[in-house]
């Protein structure tokens, strides 16, 4: 099947060139960061984890979020979903792929990457990260390529195929419930401790990944002529509204507690966050526009969800929203100010960017070959199937 995806028009060949180019001068910044160390990055001692980690934890979210229509495809029979679970299933693919590079480039050395096979230890979270992320990988990669597989045959899917489906069920849940941990273990972090962490990232989670396969299957709409049906858009833009919903309450909730507690060692990295400190105000601009974006796209998938271009208007601003507050709104505060009252300024340098960028190209070939691969099946069977 996957020779379907070299197959395609002028506008899908720019697509993938640009992508190849995005994933080039990353590779080219990665050298020159794997020669210099992580000196040539915008992290130091006080702030030790950025853009990358920062990246690692959103995409981590939006992989989880695949089981927004893998739950009610499998478990409830919801017929509208057909089309779309697979998409969704090949998304968490693509994403979990992404995370694994940003913990790889992270590391700064690659060869540290054998020191948590090597000398596992169960009492690590970064252990267990590893487990789940690399299970759910297989997991969603075995069952998605498959069940398509076996519609590209005409057959029906192999019998060991729907159980591994329920079993990434939970799987999901438990890949962001872990990373979530890793935060809010440091006891040392006071913007991190906190039990609603790990609930915030499953919600953000939940609104961010829908919204983005509600945009891609708008965009196959258009340019693929491939459409997953209005149905099931409109029930994952539900689902993209409940979960955005929960993410707001879960954030008042926790602002408020932290401020109406007016503990210090709590209350100071908000401040930061929200206000800036000792005339530092980096942050404020994102924390704010992270606010208006889901607030205003709250309001838009409330009253016009079924207005295309409002919900397109609407996920986009999820999508940014969710990624700025997992974020550098999520990393940058829990290190500033430092347990001894240091305020400093973390700045992604351009080669950090880059990197990253040449990540997010290497998601994304990994997305358009295999949604392209998918595009073809489906379409095929439906040719097949017309009279």
């Amino acid at each position: 099947m996957l020779e379907k995806a070299f197959s395609g028009g002028r506008t899908y060949w720019s697509w993938i060139t640009w992508l190849a180019l995005l994933c080039i001068a990353g590779f080219l910044c990665y050298l020159s960061q794997l020669r210099d160390g992580l000196a040539v990055t915008g992290m130091g001692r006080s702030v030790s984890w950025g853009l990358y980690i920062a990246n690692f934890t959103f995409f981590v979210g939006v992989a989880a979020s695949a089981v927004c229509v893998v739950l009610p495809y499998y478990l409830h029979d919801v017929k509208a979903f057909g089309k779309i679970t697979v998409l969704g299933e090949f998304l968490a693919v693509s994403a979990v792929v992404m995370s694994i590079l940003f913990i790889f480039v992270d590391l700064g050395q690659p060869a540290r990457v054998l020191n948590i096979i090597l000398y596992p230890s169960p009492r690590s979270l970064l252990f267990w990260d590893m487990i789940v992320l690399s299970g759910y990988l297989f997991l969603n990669l075995v069952t998605g390529w498959f069940t398509l597989d076996a519609e590209y045959k005409g057959e029906q899917p192999l019998p060991w195929v729907r159980p591994l489906i329920k079993v990434s069920i939970p799987w999901a849940v438990s890949i962001h419930t872990v990373t979530a941990f890793i935060y809010a273990g440091l006891a040392g972090r006071p913007f991190w401790l906190s039990a609603l962490l790990a609930p915030r990232f499953l919600a953000s989670a939940f609104a961010s990944g829908p919204a983005l396969l509600i945009i891609t299957a708008l965009a196959m709409r258009r340019f693929a002529r491939f459409d997953v049906g209005r149905e099931a858009i409109d029930k994952v833009a539900v689902i993209v509204t409940y979960a955005l919903a929960t993410m707001l309450f879960f954030f008042l909730v926790e602002v408020f507690t932290v401020f109406y507690g007016a503990i210090p060692e709590e209350t100071i990295h908000y401040r930061f966050l929200l206000f800036g400190l000792d005339k530092n105000y980096s942050l404020v601009p994102w924390a704010w526009g992270w606010i208006v974006l889901a607030a205003g796209a709250f309001v838009i998938l409330v009253t016009r969800r079924r207005n295309e271009r409002g919900l397109v208007v609407a996920c986009v601003a999820v999508f940014i929203a969710m990624w700025i507050d997992k974020g550098l709104g999520l990393l940058v505060p829990g290190f500033v100010p430092s347990p001894v009252g240091e305020v400093t300024t973390y700045t992604p340098t351009v080669r950090e960017v880059l990197i990253t960028a040449g990540i997010w190209g290497v998601g994304g070939l990994f997305m358009t070959v295999l949604f392209k691969t998918v595009i073809a099946v489906k379409k095929a069977g439906a040719s097949t199937q017309a009279p």
